[in-house]
């Protein structure tokens, strides 16, 4: 049964299937896990254990009836502590939200259970999912997978983890400024952001309402497909067939290799070399768009944030993490005006970037051009902090800019992924599907 702690969320739906796994034996192998991992704590906020096996008895019963929801029913998977639980807390990973308890699940959630996805529990963030390091001294800070003491990247820290540990066949996590790819990337997962408004964030707790999206962190590209389909109400994108011979994408130069350090262009290059090998065409490419955009994060991001949690900050600012706090309070700084212009810019260079990118079939990039640093360093040095965590979403949040999807593959190379971008999670997906044998 320890197989199954590392099997692809398909695979496992795959052996329900087949009637050679049981959900209720499958739930009970991720909670004896979960209870005697040393990283529990610092992974998941909570266990919904009783949940969890109620979920798991109903979906074998369908599966020894005939009568599966779909391919991932009866399939264990960790949510985001930023998702609404009914009766059970949801702190968003802040000690202002403490024993914050919602009266209903998440639409998202609820859609996933009527899938039959079983709910193993909620994962650790960085505070109110506001930054890219998934440093959280309120709480905890889930350790990388490949160095236990360096950070693993936010904000979806724990569901990241929750899965690179074998804790979860999958994990749910939020992405506003690349909250679901950073931690993917540095713990070698892959991880879809999806185009705003493609999932609800009814019952999801806010960062920045008009940039936060939700998507899976997983261990195939399969795995994204289906948990999208499931948290959308939809039929997953077919796969089938998927081919990189052909396809044309653009290396993005502009602002993504800004900063970029040895590891992360080590494996990014490796990764172009092995999708031209399998077919693929690539070319350099330099828009000016995304550095327009890229100059007015500012006055977008924090802004939102602020004006979202400025009261609740405000009550008890002693409650948060310091460079934290100051993130929040630097949106303060920002008339309305300049936001309100901001994003009337950002609607026009979305346009020139579409426009400009047509011709491929999606654009790649660096997902993260640093590795993770040691959370021992981050948590003394707060200017380092600072410093590490803009580095860490500088090149996820052009596509929250852009309005982008985006998918991230690991490289092979230990913590460095390379980000495909484009308009439309479909098309991503099978290119990412293609690419994942590419890269294997």
């Amino acid at each position: 049964m320890d197989e199954w702690l590392t099997a692809s969320a398909a695979n496992l739906g795959r052996g329900i299937g087949a009637g050679q796994i049981d959900p209720v034996d499958l739930t009970e192998t991720y909670l004896a896990a979960i209870e005697g991992h040393e990283f529990a704590g610092r992974i998941y906020a909570r266990v919904t254990a009783e949940r969890a096996r109620a979920e798991a008895k109903a979906a074998s019963d369908r599966a020894k009836s005939g009568f599966r929801r779909g391919p991932l029913d009866g399939v264990p998977i960790s949510w985001k502590d930023l998702f609404d639980t009914g009766g059970v807390a949801t702190e968003a990973g802040s000690a202002l939200l403490k024993d914050r308890v919602p009266s209903r699940d998440a639409r998202v959630l609820r859609e996933a259970t009527d899938a039959g996805l079983v709910c193993l529990g909620k994962t650790h963030l960085t505070e109110l999912a506001f930054s890219g390091l998934g440093l959280n001294p309120i709480t905890a800070s889930p350790p990388n997978i490949n160095d236990y003491e360096c950070v693993s990247g936010g904000s979806s820290s724990g569901a990241a983890t929750s899965v690179a540990y074998g804790l979860a066949a999958a994990g749910i996590g939020s992405d506003t400024g690349g909250s679901v790819r950073t931690p993917s990337t540095w713990n070698d997962l892959v991880g879809l952001k999806t185009v705003a408004g493609r999932l609800s964030l009814e019952g999801v707790v806010p960062l920045c309402a008009r940039f936060d999206t939700v998507g899976p962190l997983c261990r195939a590209v399969e795995d994204a497909a289906l948990l999208l389909a499931a948290m959308g109400g939809r039929a997953a994108p077919s796969l089938d067939g998927a081919t990189l011979k052909g396809a044309r994408f653009g290396i993005l130069k502009t602002s993504a290799f800004d900063n970029l350090r040895d590891m992360p262009r080590e494996g990014f290059s490796r990764a172009v070399e092995r999708l031209n090998d399998a077919g693929a065409v690539t070319e350099v490419i330099h828009i000016a768009s995304v550095s327009e955009a890229m100059a007015l994060a500012p006055k977008l991001f924090a802004p939102e944030a602020y004006g979202t949690w400025k009261h609740k900050i405000e009550a008890a600012p002693e409650k948060m993490f310091a460079p934290v706090r100051e993130r929040f309070r630097s949106g303060a700084e920002v008339s309305a005006a300049d936001f309100v212009a901001a994003w009337q810019a950002i609607d026009r260079l979305r346009e020139e970037y579409r426009t400009a990118t047509a011709v491929f079939d999606a654009v790649i990039l660096p997902t993260v051009p640093i590795m993770p640093p040691s959370i021992a360093d981050v948590s003394e040095d707060h200017a380092l902090f600072n410093s590490e965590n803009l580095l860490a979403l500088q090149n996820t949040r052009i596509g929250n800019l852009l309005g982008l999807a985006g998918l991230t593959l690991p490289t092979g190379i230990p913590s460095t992924g390379i980000l495909f971008q484009g308009p439309s999670e479909e098309r991503l997906l099978r290119i990412g599907a293609a690419a994942e044998k590419a890269l294997a």
